[in-house]
């Protein structure tokens, strides 16, 4: 009840998890799944890897803010993915790398933070 394209996501007004498709959303953009379309040379995630990969990354961010939608989340992961296969560790080092961007959004940088307060 989402998409993504080039830089953009919608998520329909209808979704009974809009938070949990948001992430997801995000995370597609964010990981470069929506500008491989665009690129002529270079690796082409598989389409199971990247669903996984952007739900895993919802999953991470539901959890962390304590929304709900995890479980639905486990869920879709382990149809695209499958219950006994594991994530490759590149892919987990981008799906942990993009959920902390995530999380930080809108939060002021750790480089600021420490000049807040030291005036010129």
């Amino acid at each position: 009840m989402g998409y993504a394209r080039g830089r953009a996501v919608a998520v329909s007004p209808v979704n009974p998890r809009p938070h949990k498709t948001l992430f997801h959303e995000l995370a597609h953009v964010l990981l470069g799944h929506t500008a491989e379309g665009e690129q002529a040379d270079g690796d082409v995630t598989p389409r199971n890897l990247k669903e996984a990969e952007a739900e895993a990354v919802a999953l991470l961010c539901c959890a962390a803010l304590g929304l709900p939608g995890t479980e639905e989340c486990r869920g879709y992961i382990q149809s695209w993915w499958g219950k006994d296969n594991l994530i490759p560790e590149r892919s987990a080092q981008r799906v942990l790398r993009v959920a902390d961007e995530i999380l930080r959004a809108g939060r002021p940088s750790e480089a600021n933070d420490e000049t807040e307060g030291v005036q010129a």
